[in-house]
């Protein structure tokens, strides 16, 4: 087994309707008789905002291109119209009827440095927690790995041959497949999280495709009944048509399934595998 990972340098990050990549999340592997190259970042589209602030964090508010915390445990509740952050001064000294004195935190201020007094409270305070943010933090806390590949005919079985099917195997773990779950929490909020791969596509390096809804079934050499057989369930039965060599990659498609705070969602991610090559020969015929 052979595995090569890269990892991202950003944070989880907000995104939608698919999800980028959390931290820490690999995005190649390979599993065959010889070294892969790299596959490139998974992960849907979606904004691509770094996350500041502090702990806590209720819906998703933005300042200056940026996405922060609605809420955060220090500083209290944001306000976009002055990108400040403001929660209630404690004690509370005396003040006009009707209004509460509050402390206001904004960029590159301290904690509670700056005191007003307000009538109405601030645009956003006390905003209850956002569950699909909380369900994105949640997956920021799991790894989701891209399917190691396998294919028959292989390096150490020979060439394939042109017309005879491909079979596409990986290894059945959970760490690849899930269901992996995890959870969040913010005041009285718990969102919890499933991941499930629910596809496999595989890119045969001529332009087609395969899609597998599981890790498929190994073929086993010593099994010679298996020749020239198709797959039961993850293969390319019609083979190659012409001989050449092809590069094989695929594409690990992980559903991320979350409910709580009375909500609940699908966030879709996508792991990208690294590539098995793969030789074709034409069959020799002679006659005499």
């Amino acid at each position: 087994m052979v595995a090569g990972t890269t990892l991202p340098a950003a944070a989880a990050r907000r995104a939608g309707p698919g999800a980028s990549c959390p931290p820490d999340q690999p995005d190649c592997s390979v599993w065959d008789d010889e070294p892969g190259n790299p596959g490139g970042p998974g992960g849907g589209g979606g904004d691509d905002d770094g996350d500041d602030g502090g702990g806590g964090g209720g819906g998703v508010c933005r300042w200056e291109g940026r996405t922060v915390p609605c809420y955060d445990d220090l500083k209290g509740w944001f306000n976009s119209g002055d990108g400040c952050y403001y929660e209630l001064a404690e004690p509370q000294e005396e003040a006009p009827e009707g209004q509460h004195w509050y402390t206001r935190t904004c960029n590159g201020d301290g904690i509670g440095n700056i005191t007003v007094v307000l009538r109405e409270p601030p645009p956003g305070f006390g905003a209850p927690p956002n569950p699909e943010e909380l369900a994105r933090r949640a997956l920021a806390t799991i790894t989701l790995h891209p399917a190691p590949l396998a294919v028959a005919p292989r390096k150490a079985n020979g060439p394939g041959l042109v017309g005879l099917p491909v079979w596409m195997w990986s290894e059945q773990d959970p760490k690849y497949f899930g269901p992996i779950p995890a959870h969040a929490e913010d005041r009285d909020v718990i969102v919890r999280i499933t991941a499930e791969v629910d596809q496999i596509v595989w890119d045969m390096g001529n332009g087609d495709q395969v899609s597998c809804p599981d890790a498929g079934t190994a073929y086993e050499a010593t099994n010679k009944d298996l020749a020239g057989r198709t797959s039961p369930d993850c293969g390319y039965d019609k083979g190659y048509q012409r001989a050449d060599t092809y590069d094989i990659t695929a594409t690990t498609h992980w559903k991320v399934t979350w409910s709580g705070g009375g909500q609940s969602g699908v966030i879709r991610v996508t792991r990208n595998s690294g590539i098995v090559r793969i030789r074709i020969n034409e069959l020799q015929v002679v006659t005499r």
